[in-house]
């Protein structure tokens, strides 16, 4: 019996993780709610088995909790019929349906070929309809993730390289090119803990259910911990990039326009600001969600007021940078307009291309879906917002090594006096060989 209880459980918790996909909402809060809403099913049947006087006369099946639905107790040789579970997340779409068993002429619960206990419950199982509309939605959720992987491949790469670079020479070691260094490192860092915090989701609802206790092993806040480390890091990770951002800004803005920090320890200063501030931010958050929302992961947001401690400081840091952006553009208007000689097509072809430049490096394009969340966004205007996110995020790191390390005069200068100085050296050791 418990054998075919466990099968139960096993079989229909795979169902429900099939299932699972076609709902908006998480999978982790599906499988929690479906879980607890099983365990009060269980408990309800456990009090009838208990509670209700036994049948009195003649034979009959007894009343039994078979893991799926709660049985009665059934005359021989009748089919009993009672509602489907109220536990089903698809309940609303089969409240209607019923759970069929049977119980067989010598006071048996029936049983099929393979003497397993026969139950029909195919008037409670979700009617799964794979329509275009979905296959679409499939294919391009497909398509989206090999955007996002190469672009953080990518990424990645040409960020260690031009971190290696800023690093390996010496005359390019500047409080410019260090800002730029911890720009790069924070995008390297936001990276990777992305892809360790989707690895440890992915490994927390990835777990081997075979019988119940791994249910609620799975639901526990011990199971829980790698992944709620991962997401705090990753919010850190995410905090500190915009902050370095907003480094970048600060000192472009103390270069063209008036000093933002003093002379003495201005880099230290930056240090504080990019690395230090997140942690204003990310504990408060933390305390928050242990104390108030311990669920899972913490990646959804019952409480949109903890969530805006994470997204104020990066729409906070978002507004400055565009004011800046528009001071910055206002400054090398009036300075390319000065000095420039050529006439207005040449002045408007420099004027947009200090223009595109700065947009990545102040993350300007931020601002566009800052107050779309994931939970206010549908349709449409999701995947709108999911592609833009997914693409300007994964590829932004590149588009950053590339303007402000590969693109940039005095490193291209260093890389050349360098492989000069490599080919001048080369013949002299190939003679000593």
């Amino acid at each position: 019996m418990m054998m075919e209880i466990t099968q139960d459980i096993t079989a229909y918790l795979c169902v429900l993780f099939l299932q699972l996909s076609k709902f908006e909402i998480a999978n982790g809060k599906v499988l929690e709610a479906t879980y607890q809403k099983w365990l009060q099913y269980k408990d309800d049947c456990v009090k009838m088995i208990e509670s209700e006087e036994v049948a009195q006369g003649g034979l009959f099946c007894n009343r039994t909790f078979d893991g799926y639905a709660c049985w009665p107790d059934t005359p021989s040789d009748t089919m009993v019929n009672i509602s489907c579970p109220f536990y089903l997340p698809w309940f609303n779409k089969v409240s209607q349906g019923v759970v069929r068993r049977r119980c067989d002429s010598n006071s048996f619960w029936e049983r099929d070929d393979n003497g397993v206990v026969w139950r029909d419950k195919s008037q409670c199982e979700e009617e799964i309809e794979v329509t275009a509309q979905e296959l679409w939605v499939n294919q391009l959720m497909l398509n989206f993730r090999k955007v996002y992987t190469i672009g953080h491949s990518l990424s990645l790469f040409t960020l260690t390289l031009a971190l290696i670079i800023l690093l390996s020479f010496r005359k390019l070691h500047c409080t410019r090119n260090y800002i730029h260094a911890n720009l790069f490192m924070s995008f390297i860092l936001r990276g990777v803990s992305i892809i360790v915090k989707d690895k440890m989701v992915e490994r927390h609802w990835g777990r081997e259910i075979v019988k119940q206790s791994d249910v609620s092993e799975m639901l526990s806040h011990r199971a829980a911990i790698g992944c709620r480390i991962a997401q705090v890091m990753m919010q850190y990770c995410v905090l500190a990039n915009y902050h370095w951002f907003f480094g970048e800004a600060l000192y472009l803005y103390s270069v063209l326009i008036t000093s933002v920090f003093s002379d003495n320890n201005k880099y230290y200063h930056y240090i504080c600001l990019g690395w230090g501030t997140p942690l204003l931010f990310v504990i408060p958050w933390s305390v928050m969600k242990l104390l108030k929302e311990n669920k899972e992961c913490w990646a959804f947001n019952d409480n949109m007021n903890y969530w805006w401690i994470i997204r104020f400081p990066i729409l906070f840091a978002s507004l400055i940078n565009f004011i800046i952006f528009l001071k910055v553009i206002k400054v090398i208007f009036s300075k390319l307009r000065a000095s420039s000689q050529r006439g207005y097509p040449c002045y408007k072809l420099r004027l947009a291309k200090a223009t595109l430049t700065l947009i990545p490096l102040f993350g300007i394009h931020e601002l566009i879906f800052i107050f779309a969340t994931d939970e206010q966004t549908t349709g449409v205007l999701r995947y709108i917002k999911l592609f833009f996110t997914l693409f300007l995020n994964s590829f932004q790191g590149f588009i950053v090594a590339v303007l402000y390390c590969y693109a940039n005069k005095e490193v291209q200068a260093e890389l050349k006096r360098k492989l000069q100085s490599w080919r001048a050296e080369a013949p002299v050791v190939c003679c000593r060989q």
